[in-house]
C-alpha cells in the first residue's frame, strides 16, 4: 500500500512538472516562411515533430558557445510558448532539438535544419551558424501559449549573402543607457545582423571614457542646452549628457560577442570634433576657447592637422579603444570636415608645405592634408592589426591604402571605392537612413530629421550594383542601416523608427537578390511583428495602413486612384471629407477623381487592427492634369515622379521636401511649360514652394508667367518679384499668387527663379535650391 501511494505521488509531481514546463493547452503549427526568409525550406511527408515540456535541448559537451545557445534557445521557446525545454549535453534520439557544428560550407555562418518525427537538428558551420539557425526555429514558433509546437518534417538550407550585416547607432548627440544597448543589440540578433556600428563621439558630446585624457568626459560628455527644433535658434536649457565607463563598454562588448555580434566603435576625426575641444581647446586651431555643441550641423572648427599634439591624443584614443574594442575594423569618421580653419591655420599651412601637398585632380591641398591625417591613423592602427573604415568623404584627396569606404552620400562613392579595389560597406541615404521619416503624413509622427524612407523603399535596396563587374562586386562586404538622433531622445523613439525597416534590410543583407520578393515580404512581416510585441519593441505601424497610389492621368484629365493594404483588408472611403465607415463607398478597384475633393480611407478589419485614417485634399485648377513639359532639370534626386506632379492637385502635406511631393532645384531655373490642350483664358498663377534655409532651400526669387499661342514664341504677362529679408534659419510652405490682366494662350510658361544665398548664411553667394510642389493656373 505504502509503494502504491508512493508511486500515485511521483504521477502526480510528474504531471505538475509537465504542467509548469507548458504555456497551455492544444498544440500550435510552426511556420518556416520567416524573416529573412531562408534560402530553401524543403517540406517533406511525414509525422510532424512535437515540442513539448518532455522535449530537451542538447549541446556537445564541453562547447561553451554551444551551452550558450541551448540556454539561448531554451528562453526564446520559453518567451514564445511558456513551454520551458530542459538543456543537457545528454544524448537523445527521439523528442530532441540537436545542435551540432561541423557542417561543411565555405560560408562560416552557413546552416541546416533537418526536422523529422523524432527530432530537430540545427547544424552550422561555426557556433554562430547555429545561433542563426536557432534564430530562424524561434521565429518559426508561433508565439502563443500552448502545451505543444507541431513543426512540418523539413530540411532547410541557408546561409547569409553578405558577411558584413550592419546597423549603426548614434549615442552621440542622445546618450541612451546600457540596459537599452543590450537591448537593442537583442534586437539586432533577432534580425540576423552581426555589426553593431556605434556611434561614440560627435560635437554633440563624447560618450567614452579615455584615461589618458579624463577632460574628455569630465568636460566633452555634457552640453549645457540642446537647440529646439531644426536649428530655429531657441535652446531648452536643459543640459544633456552622460558617458560610459571601460568597465561598461567591456561589459556591452562582451554582451553582443554572446550573441555573435562584433561592435565597430567609431571615434569621428578630424572633424565633428567640437566636445574634444571644448575639453582640450589646444588641439585646435585658434585655441578655443569652444563649447560642447549645442545645435546641428557642420561646424568649422575641427582638430588641427598641423599641431603634433594633435596626433599623440588621436593615437593615445584609439588605443584605448583598441584595449576595449576586439573588432578587427575601427571606424574613423572622416566625413563632414571643413577646411576653413586650416586654410588659415600657420601650423597647417606650414605641414602642407612641409608634406608637398598641391591642390590637384580638383581637389585642394587641405584635402590631401586630410588624406595624411587618415593614412597616418591608419598606419597606427595597422600596425596594432587593426583596419580602418571611413565615411566616404575619405575619398576625396587621396584614399589611405588598406581603408574601407562607408558610402553614405549615394552609392556613388562605394561604386568608385570598389573599382579602385576597396572594400565597401553600402549605406546611401536614400535607403539605409533610419532617422529619415516613414510616410508622408509627418504631421502624426514625431518630430524628425526629415527625408522619406517608407518601408518598400528600404526592401528595394540593392548593395552591390550591376555597374561593378563581378570581380568588383566581390569588395561589397555589405549593406548597414545608420539612425543618427539629433531629434530621437528616447529608447521608444530609436526602436520606433528602426521597426519594422530593420526587418526589411535583414533580408537585403541575408537573401539572394533574385529570391527577394516585397508582397511576399509583407505577407511574412506579421508574424514577427507578433514577436516584436512580444517583446515589447515599439514599432512603427505604417503598414496596416492603406497604402495609395495617385497618378496624374493627362489622357483622361484626373487623377487616377489606387488602394492597397498588407492583408487586402476592405477599404471604405470617401470624397467629401466625412469620416469613412463600413457604410461608406467600399473599394473596389481604381477610380478617377476630376474635381475638387477631399478624400478619406480607412483599412477595416474585423476583430483587428483599423488602419489610421488616409487623408488627402485634390484641389483641381484650369491646369490640373494638363500635359506639362520641364524646360530645366531638376537638381540630382529630387526629380521624383517628373514633370506631371507639378500639376496633379496635391500638396506637400509639409516642409519635408523628400516625400516626393516637392521637386527640387539649384543651378537652373524652374521653367515648365504647360499645354492647356486649347486656349484658356487664365488671369491668376499660383506657385508653392517649401523653404528650410538650414538645409540651403530657399524661397524663389521671382516668378515669371508667358504666354503662347505656338509653344515656340512666347509673351510674358507677368513677373512677381519676392523679397527674403530673413537674417536668421527658418522654415515653411508659402504660397505666391501672381495675378495678371485675363489672357487667352494655350501654352503658359512659368518660371520660378532660384535665389542667391545671403550674406548671412554659410552658403553665401551661391545658388540656393528651390522646392516646388505645384503650379496652379485659373
Amino acid at each position: 500500500m505504502k509503494r502504491i501511494k508512493q508511486s500515485i505521488i511521483a504521477i502526480v509531481i510528474a504531471l505538475l512538472t509537465v504542467s509548469c514546463n507548458t504555456g497551455g493547452s492544444g498544440t500550435a503549427e510552426a511556420n518556416y516562411e520567416v524573416v529573412p526568409l531562408p534560402n530553401e525550406i524543403n517540406i517533406k511527408e511525414g509525422i510532424p515533430f512535437t515540442f513539448s515540456g518532455s522535449t530537451r535541448i542538447v549541446y556537445p559537451e564541453g562547447n561553451e558557445k554551444m551551452q550558450r545557445n541551448a540556454e539561448f534557445l531554451a528562453e526564446y521557446m520559453e518567451l514564445s510558448t511558456g513551454i520551458k525545454p530542459v538543456v543537457t549535453i545528454d544524448i537523445h534520439d527521439q523528442n530532441a532539438v540537436i545542435l551540432s557544428t561541423g557542417l561543411k560550407n565555405e560560408n562560416p555562418e552557413a546552416y541546416q535544419i533537418t526536422v523529422d518525427e523524432q527530432t530537430i537538428r540545427i547544424d552550422g558551420a561555426s557556433e554562430a551558424a547555429v545561433f542563426y539557425g536557432i534564430q530562424t526555429l524561434r521565429k518559426a514558433t508561433p508565439v502563443e501559449k500552448k502545451g505543444a509546437v507541431s513543426y512540418a518534417p523539413a530540411t532547410i538550407i541557408d546561409a547569409p549573402r553578405f558577411g558584413y550585416r550592419g546597423s549603426m547607432l548614434d549615442i552621440a548627440r542622445h546618450f541612451q543607457p546600457v540596459e537599452f544597448v543590450k537591448k537593442y543589440i537583442n534586437l539586432l540578433a533577432l534580425h540576423n545582423i552581426n555589426r553593431f556600428h556605434w556611434h561614440l563621439t560627435d560635437d554633440q558630446g563624447w560618450r567614452i571614457q579615455i584615461d589618458a585624457y579624463p577632460k574628455l568626459t569630465e568636460v566633452g560628455s555634457m552640453r549645457k542646452e540642446t537647440v529646439i527644433g531644426r536649428n530655429s535658434g531657441g535652446y531648452d536649457g536643459i543640459p544633456h549628457g552622460g558617458f560610459y565607463t571601460k568597465e561598461e563598454l567591456k561589459e556591452i562588448v562582451a554582451y553582443a560577442q554572446e550573441r555573435y555580434i562584433t561592435v565597430i566603435p567609431e571615434v569621428d576625426l578630424p572633424g565633428h570634433m567640437l566636445a574634444a575641444l571644448a575639453a582640450y581647446p589646444e588641439l585646435g586651431c585658434t585655441g578655443g576657447p569652444y563649447e560642447v555643441e549645442g545645435s546641428w550641423g557642420v561646424f568649422d572648427d575641427v582638430l588641427c592637422a598641423g599641431n603634433d599634439s594633435t596626433y599623440i591624443f588621436l593615437e593615445a584614443v584609439l588605443t584605448e579603444v583598441m584595449e576595449i574594442f576586439p573588432s578587427e575594423y575601427i571606424h574613423i569618421g572622416g566625413d563632414e570636415s571643413p577646411k576653413t580653419r586650416w586654410e588659415e591655420c600657420p601650423r597647417c599651412q606650414a605641414r602642407i608645405k612641409e608634406l608637398g601637398l598641391k591642390d590637384h585632380d580638383g581637389n585642394t591641398a587641405e584635402h590631401y592634408l586630410q588624406s595624411y591625417v587618415t593614412a597616418r591613423m591608419e598606419q597606427f592602427l595597422n600596425s596594432h592589426g587593426r583596419r580602418i573604415i571611413g565615411w566616404d568623404e575619405i575619398l576625396e584627396g587621396e584614399l589611405a591604402p588598406n581603408a574601407t569606404v562607408m558610402s553614405w552620400r549615394g552609392m556613388g562613392g562605394g561604386i568608385e571605392a570598389a573599382q579602385m579595389g576597396h572594400d565597401v560597406i553600402m549605406t546611401p541615404t536614400t535607403y539605409a537612413y533610419f532617422d529619415y521619416y516613414q510616410t508622408h503624413n509627418t504631421e502624426e509622427e514625431l518630430f524628425g530629421i526629415g527625408g522619406y524612407l517608407p518601408i518598400e523603399q528600404v526592401y528595394s535596396f540593392e548593395p552591390a550594383p550591376e555597374t561593378l563587374t563581378p570581380a568588383q562586386r566581390r569588395h561589397i562586404l555589405g549593406a548597414q542601416a545608420n539612425l543618427w538622433t539629433e531629434y530621437i531622445k528616447t529608447p521608444d523613439h530609436v526602436e520606433y523608427m528602426l521597426l519594422p525597416r530593420l526587418a526589411a534590410m535583414s533580408e537585403v543583407q541575408w537573401m539572394q537578390p533574385e529570391k527577394k520578393d516585397y508582397q511576399q515580404f509583407l505577407k511574412r512581416l506579421p508574424r514577427l511583428l507578433k514577436l516584436y510585441d512580444k517583446l515589447g519593441y515599439n514599432y512603427a505601424r505604417h503598414i496596416f495602413d492603406v497604402q495609395a497610389t495617385l497618378t496624374s492621368n493627362t489622357d483622361k484629365n484626373a487623377l487616377d486612384v489606387e488602394f492597397s493594404t498588407i492583408d487586402n483588408a476592405p477599404v471604405y472611403y470617401t470624397l467629401d471629407g466625412s469620416e469613412p465607415t463600413e457604410t461608406s463607398t467600399r473599394y473596389e478597384g481604381r477610380f478617377s477623381i476630376q474635381e475638387d475633393a477631399t478624400l478619406k480611407a480607412v483599412a477595416i478589419r474585423e476583430g483587428g487592427e483599423n488602419s489610421r485614417l488616409f487623408n488627402e485634399t485634390i484641389k483641381v485648377t484650369k491646369s490640373t492634369y494638363k500635359p506639362i513639359e520641364l524646360l530645366t532639370k531638376p537638381a540630382s534626386g529630387y526629380a521624383y515622379t517628373g514633370a506631371t506632379m507639378l500639376v496633379d492637385g496635391l500638396n506637400g502635406s509639409s516642409t519635408n521636401y523628400r516625400t516626393g511631393r516637392w521637386m527640387g532645384f539649384q543651378r537652373d531655373d524652374l521653367v515648365a511649360v504647360i499645354d492647356m490642350l486649347e486656349p484658356a483664358e487664365i488671369s491668376t498663377a499660383e506657385v508653392r514652394t517649401a523653404v528650410v534655409t538650414g538645409d540651403w532651400i530657399f524661397n524663389a526669387s521671382a516668378i515669371e508667367i508667358a504666354t503662347s499661342d505656338d509653344n515656340k514664341h512666347f509673351t510674358t504677362v507677368a513677373t512677381k518679384k519676392i523679397v527674403d529679408d530673413a537674417t536668421d534659419n527658418y522654415e515653411g510652405i508659402f504660397t505666391h499668387d501672381v495675378s495678371f490682366d485675363p489672357v487667352i494662350a494655350r501654352y503658359f510658361k512659368v518660371t520660378v527663379k532660384t535665389s542667391v544665398i545671403p550674406e548671412w548664411h554659410p552658403g553665401k553667394g551661391g545658388k540656393g535650391f528651390i522646392f516646388v510642389d505645384e503650379i496652379r493656373l485659373d
